[in-house]
């Protein structure tokens, strides 16, 4: 949680009143999304809906005070000399705001709510997000210490998933986080949190997400995690995935799997670095092992689209294969869409590291693809992780 245990629950109480009429809908925990355009048009995001709200402020001066009093309670500034801003309600809800003269028709501010409880992976499984095959393969594949790359489009519910696989990580593990506003919800014991930082008044003292990325390394992580990859530190994240820390993740924005490894030669490239293309993609298929790919429907929903394993290079292209893909059936009366989770048929490399590991593997899986080695290999089952909630199914 955000929240320390230094805010004492009046604290807290003075925090939400100063948040005037955002308090209500922060309460309401059918949103998900607050959406403000000037003092006087609040929207929000209500079961994939977005919908106008009578919700209003008095005036601008108060929203610019809303605004100044969420950023400074994490340490940020936001003026017309830094109109743009990233930060953090004290809940650890995701923040972005935006004031004039950038904004030209009054302050924008935009609230990613943060879930009061923790999204665990049935509730993914029970909104259809994912199947338990699905599920139960992404679990082995975080213990057998796959990299794992997670893409989607704004708020498809990446960091969401991320959290889940996270949960995956056994609790004697060292984990190291690294974002730009702290969300991630690790609840094993062993975890350093870090969090980029903007620069001072005098335009000092910015530390970015490639120097956290860089530091983490001087940190004995046995695993890396990165909220999100936008830029340069792409490549550090590969080296580090490359140089014994494997079992990392991170997020990227992409609508397809093939997007996101071209996403990430790109920002390579953005971190100033000269490297022929073929580099970059040998960096890129030797470090990321599994690529989960979510979008967020017409209807509202998130669902993973499809899981894919990279296999390596073929010339100077980086190959992939779809494990599982998403089947739509068309749509209800209500207009839902509706959808099925398949596998392709395509036996994944990586089911030879999950046997010798000896871990448990989806039955569709399992009857798919038996391990051909029979009885010559003894597999040695490892532990059940208590962060595992479908390991007593599948075990």
């Amino acid at each position: 949680m955000a929240v320390t245990h230094s805010e004492s629950p009046a604290d807290q109480e003075g925090y939400l009143q100063a948040l005037g009429p955002l308090r209500i809908l922060l309460e309401d925990d059918n949103l998900t999304e607050i959406m403000v355009v000037g003092p006087e048009m609040v929207y929000v995001e209500a079961h994939g809906r977005i919908v106008l709200t009578d919700v209003r402020f008095k005036d601008t001066d108060h929203l610019m005070k809303v605004i100044d009093l969420i950023v400074s309670a994490v340490g940020r500034r936001i003026d017309t000399r830094q109109p743009l801003c990233d930060a953090r309600l004290l809940d650890g809800s995701r923040v972005n705001a935006v004031v004039p003269p950038i904004a030209i028709d009054g302050p924008l501010l935009t609230i990613r709510k943060f879930a009061k409880e923790r999204m665990r992976v049935t509730d993914l499984i029970h909104f259809g997000t994912l199947t338990e095959a699905a599920a139960s393969f992404l679990q082995a594949c975080v213990l057998a210490r796959a990299n794992i790359l997670i893409s989607g489009g704004t708020g498809s519910g990446k960091t969401t998933l991320l959290n889940i696989c996270s949960g995956f990580i056994p609790p004697d593990e060292r984990i190291v986080t690294v974002e730009d506003a702290a969300e991630l919800q690790l609840h094993q014991e062993h975890v350093c949190r870090m969090e980029s930082r903007p620069p001072d008044v005098r335009g000092e003292g910015r530390i970015g997400i490639r120097e956290l990325v860089i530091n983490a390394l001087r940190m004995r992580p046995d695993r890396i995690v990165v909220g999100e990859v936008r830029g340069g530190e792409a490549l550090d994240m590969l080296q580090a995935m490359n140089t014994g820390h494997d079992g990392s993740m991170t997020t990227v924005h992409a609508n397809t799997p093939r997007d996101s490894l071209a996403r990430l030669e790109t920002q390579v490239l953005m971190g100033g670095i000269e490297l022929p293309a073929k580099a970059i993609r040998q960096q890129i298929a030797s470090a990321i092992n599994i690529v989960v790919q979510l979008n967020r429907l017409r209807d509202g929903s998130r669902k993973i689209t499809a899981i894919s394993e990279v296999l390596g290079m073929e010339g100077e292209t980086i190959t992939m294969q779809d494990i599982f893909l998403m089947k739509a059936e068309g749509s209800d009366k209500e207009g839902n869409l509706k959808s099925e989770m398949v596998l392709t048929g395509v036996r994944p490399q990586i089911l030879d590291r999950l046997f010798d590991m000896g871990l448990p593997l989806p039955p569709e899986i399992s009857r798919l693809f038996p391990d051909r080695r029979g009885d010559q290999v003894s597999a040695v089952r490892l532990p059940t992780p208590p962060a595992g909630p479908l390991q007593r199914r599948l075990g």
